[in-house]
C-alpha cells in the first residue's frame, strides 16, 4: 500500500499541460459555427436610455444580430439566490429594460460573424439618455445600516455587536488611540479574462465559462431563461486564476445566451481588460474607523471598530469587515458597526479574503499605532491580548497557533535585532523599517460529493464538480485519493468543472479542500470497501484483475455540529522588511515572512505557493492598487494595466519566506485542514504599512502607500 503522500511536496499533476498549451481554457473552445458578440455599454452613472439607433450597425459586415432592451426577448428571471450573491436586492435584469443603474451597465449586445466585426459594429450602436443625478463617491453620502445579516460561517450575524461599554471604556482608557483608514477600491485583474461561449439545443443550453462554481452558473442561468437547472450543462476545466470574480454568474453569461438564442447559433462573449472593471465586481471602498484603549502595561481595555464600503442601489453587497475585530485580540469592551454606502456602482463582489483583509488592515495598523503609543514592541502586545477562547462567540478555538506563528516568524525573521525608533535603521541611503502583523480568516466547510471508479486496468477516476483557479485542486484531490486508495498517484486520475459531476460547493472560501477533500477521501474508502466485498479481493489491485467493468462508489459529506461547539479559525503572523527612498519616496519590500496555522497541509509546495501569492497581492494591495473613478460619472479612468499597477516580478522580494507551523485538528473536518488561500493575504497589507511608518516616521492611513504620500 501507498501511504505518506498527503503531506508531500508533489508537482501540479496538470502542470504540463499549462505550460504546454494545452490545457483548454473558456475562450478557448471551438465550437462549430460559433460566432462573437461585443457589448455595447452605458457612459452614465444613472438614468433611462432616451433612444438607441442600431440602424447602421445592423448594416455593418458580418453582423448577424443586434439586440436590445427593445427588441430582446423577456426573460423569466426567476428567483434565484445562491450563497455568494447578496442577501438584499435583486440581480441586474440585461436588457429588459431602459433604467440605467451605473456606468458600464450592458445596453445591447452586438453579435457578428467574428471578433473585429462584433466590437466594430458595436462602436455604430448610438445611444442617447436622460440623464439623473447619481451618487458615485462615497465620500458625499453618509452611509447606512444594511437590512441584511452578514454571513460568518454559515451563521447569521447583525451589522452591529456590544460586549460591554466600549466607549465608556475607550473614555477612561489610560492610553487610547484612534483613526480613520481607508482602503480604495480594488479591481479583479486575473490574467484570464472572463469568457462564455453558449450553445443552445432546443431548451437545453451548454456553457462553456470562466467559474468558480458551475452548478451556480447553470441554476442562475436556468432561473434566467426559465428551463430547468438540469437543462443547462456547464464546462469549466480550468480557469487562469479567479480571486473571488468568478464566483457570481455575471450579465456577460446571460448575454452570450441569449445571444446565441437570438442568432440561433453559438455565441461567444470575451470581456475586454476594460470590461473586467464594470463586468465582475471588485473589493469595495471601505472606511474604516478604529479606536482603541488599554492600560498601561499594554492590556486592551476598549475596542471600537465603526466601518463602511460601497455597494450599488439594487443589491446590498456587504463584507465581514468587523469580524476580526470581534475576536482575534482579548478585550472586555468592543463595540463593531458595519454599514453600506448605496452608489450607483455595479455591485462589489468577493476579492480575495474578502472583508477579512481590509478589516485587519485596519486593526492591525491600529495595534502598531497603539504599540508606539505604549512604547511596547508590537509582538509583544499582541502577545499580552492573546485570548484564550473567542470572547465573541463565547466557544474555545478548535485550534489556534498565533502565538507559535509570532514565535517562529519572528525567530526566522530575526525580530529581535529591531530597532524600535522610526528612521533608526538604514541601508546605506536607503531608510530601513520592520513591520509585523497578525492573521485570521474563518475555517469554512460544506457540503459536496465525489465519486470513484475503479477501471479494470488498476487506475482509479475521482470526480467532483469543484474547480481549480489556481491554488493546486487537481494535485491535492489526486493525494487525497491515492493515499486513501492505497494507490500511486500516477495510477489515480481526478477530474472536475463539469456539472454532469457530482456536486461541489464553491471554489472560494478557502473551502475546497475541507469540503470536496473531504468527500474524495469519503468516497475513495466506500469503493476500497466496495470493491473488497464486491470481487472477494485483499486490494484494489486483486479487485481490478477480477473485474471487467468499473465498480462504482459514490459520498456526500456535509458539517456535523463543530460550528456550535469550536470556533474554527487559521492564524498567522506575518514580518516585512521595506526599504524606502528618502528622496523619491519609492518603496521596496525586501524580505517577508509568513507563519500560519492552517492545520494539514497537503501539498506543502502548491500552498507555499498560494502563500507567496498572497504575499505579492498584499503588495499591490499596500502600495500600488487603486481604482480611480470619476465622481461625474462613475466612470473608472484607469481601467487597464498601464494606469492600474499590479506586483510583477520585479515587485516580488528576494526572501518570501513561509513556515507551516504543526497544528493537528481533528475537530475541524475530517482531513484536518484549514485552508490557505485567504489568509495568506490577510495580514500583509497592515505589516507594509507598519514597516514603512518605522523607516520613515510617517503614519500613511490611506492606501495604497504612494511616494507622493511620503514626500
Amino acid at each position: 500500500m501507498t501511504t505518506g503522500i498527503i503531506g508531500k511536496p508533489f508537482s501540479r499533476v496538470d502542470g504540463r499541460q499549462k505550460v504546454t498549451g494545452t490545457a483548454t481554457y473558456a475562450a478557448e473552445f471551438d465550437i462549430p459555427g460559433q460566432a462573437h458578440g461585443a457589448i455595447v455599454r452605458s457612459t452614465i452613472a444613472n438614468g433611462r436610455i432616451a433612444s438607441i439607433d442600431s440602424s447602421i450597425a445592423e448594416r455593418a459586415p458580418g453582423v448577424i444580430a443586434v439586440v436590445t432592451h427593445r427588441n430582446a426577448p423577456k426573460l423569466a428571471y426567476r428567483p434565484h439566490r445562491a450563497p455568494v450573491d447578496p442577501d438584499v436586492g435583486e440581480r441586474l435584469h440585461v436588457l429588459q429594460g431602459d433604467r440605467v443603474s451605473h456606468q458600464g451597465q450592458p445596453v445591447a449586445l452586438v453579435v457578428a460573424e467574428t471578433l473585429e466585426q462584433a466590437v466594430h459594429a458595436a462602436s455604430l450602436v448610438r445611444v442617447s439618455y436622460t440623464q439623473e443625478a447619481g451618487a458615485t463617491d462615497i465620500r458625499r453620502f453618509a452611509p447606512v445600516m444594511p437590512t441584511s445579516q452578514q454571513t460568518d460561517q454559515g451563521e447569521r450575524r447583525p451589522p452591529q455587536s456590544r460586549r460591554g461599554d466600549a466607549e465608556g471604556a475607550f473614555a477612561g482608557a489610560e492610553v487610547k488611540f484612534e483613526a480613520t483608514y481607508i482602503i480604495p477600491r480594488e479591481n479583479h485583474n486575473p490574467i484570464e479574462m472572463h469568457a462564455t461561449i453558449a450553445a443552445w439545443q432546443g431548451d437545453r443550453l451548454t456553457l462553456w465559462d470562466k467559474t468558480q462554481w458551475v452548478y451556480n452558473v447553470a441554476e442562475e442561468i436556468a432561473a434566467v431563461f426559465g428551463v430547468p437547472a438540469e437543462n443547462v450543462r456547464v464546462i469549466s476545466p480550468f480557469v487562469g486564476a479567479a480571486f473571488g470574480s468568478g464566483l457570481r454568474t455575471w450579465p456577460h453569461v446571460t448575454l452570450a445566451a441569449l445571444g446565441a438564442r437570438v442568432a440561433r447559433r453559438p455565441v461567444k462573449v470575451m470581456l475586454s481588460r476594460r470590461e473586467m472593471y464594470y463586468g465582475v465586481g471588485y473589493r469595495p471602498h471601505t472606511v474604516q474607523r478604529v479606536a482603541l484603549g488599554a492600560s498601561r502595561e499594554g492590556r486592551l481595555t476598549a475596542l471600537v471598530h465603526d466601518a463602511h464600503q460601497e455597494t450599488s442601489t439594487y443589491e446590498e453587497y456587504s463584507e465581514s469587515l468587523i469580524n476580526a475585530s470581534r475576536f482575534l485580540h482579548s478585550c472586555p469592551n468592543v463595540h463593531t458597526r458595519h454599514r453600506i454606502a448605496r452608489l450607483n456602482v455595479h455591485t462589489p463582489t468577493y476579492m480575495r479574503a474578502p472583508g477579512e483583509c481590509s478589516g485587519v488592515y485596519a486593526l492591525e495598523s491600529a495595534m502598531d499605532e497603539l504599540a508606539v503609543a505604549l512604547n511596547i514592541d508590537p509582538v509583544e502586545l499582541r502577545l499580552r491580548n492573546e485570548p484564550e477562547l473567542d470572547e465573541f462567540k463565547k466557544l474555545p478555538f478548535s485550534s489556534r497557533s498565533s502565538k507559535e506563528c509570532y514565535r517562529v516568524a519572528a525567530e526566522r525573521f530575526g525580530w529581535s535585532r529591531r530597532n524600535p525608533k522610526p528612521r533608526s535603521m538604514r541601508d546605506g541611503r536607503w531608510l530601513i523599517g520592520w513591520g509585523m502583523a497578525s492573521a485570521t480568516y474563518p475555517m469554512n466547510y460544506a457540503p459536496a460529493s465525489a465519486r470513484a471508479r475503479l477501471m479494470p486496468d488498476g487506475t482509479v477516476e475521482v470526480t467532483s464538480a469543484a474547480s481549480d483557479i489556481g491554488p493546486g485542486t487537481w494535485t491535492s484531490m489526486t493525494q487525497v485519493a491515492a493515499e486513501t486508495l492505497g494507490l500511486p498517484i500516477e495510477r489515480v486520475k481526478f477530474i472536475l468543472g463539469d456539472t454532469r459531476l457530482p456536486r461541489a460547493p464553491v471554489h472560494g472560501g478557502s473551502m475546497t479542500m475541507a469540503s470536496v477533500g473531504s468527500a474524495v477521501q469519503a468516497a475513495c474508502r466506500k469503493l476500497r470497501e466496495e470493491a473488497s466485498a464486491s470481487a472477494g479481493a485483499s486490494g484494489l489491485a486483486d479487485a481490478s484483475r477480477q473485474i471487467a467493468q468499473p465498480i462504482e462508489a459514490t459520498a456526500d459529506v456535509q458539517p456535523g455540529d463543530e460550528g456550535q461547539r469550536f470556533s474554527t479559525h487559521s492564524f498567522g503572523a506575518l514580518f516585512v522588511e521595506v526599504a524606502v527612498d528618502p528622496d523619491l519616496g519609492e518603496t521596496r519590500v525586501h524580505r517577508m515572512v509568513g507563519a500560519y496555522g492552517a492545520g494539514r497541509i497537503v501539498n506543502p509546495k502548491t500552498a507555499r505557493s498560494q502563500c507567496i501569492g498572497g504575499m505579492i497581492g498584499g503588495i499591490g494591495m499596500a502600495l500600488m492598487e487603486h481604482a480611480v473613478v470619476d465622481a461625474r460619472n462613475g466612470r473608472v479612468v484607469n481601467a487597464n494595466l498601464a494606469e492600474y499597477p499590479v506586483p510583477v516580478h520585479a515587485d516580488a522580494p528576494p526572501v518570501m519566506d513561509v513556515v507551516f507551523v504543526e497544528e493537528h485538528d481533528p475537530h475541524v473536518n475530517p482531513l484536518g485542514v484549514k485552508g490557505v488561500g485567504e489568509i495568506a493575504l490577510v495580514g500583509v497589507a497592515p505589516a507594509i504599512a507598519n514597516a514603512v511608518f518605522h523607516a520613515t516616521g510617517k503614519r500613511i492611513r490611506e492606501l495604497p502607500i504612494t511616494p507622493d504620500k511620503l514626500l
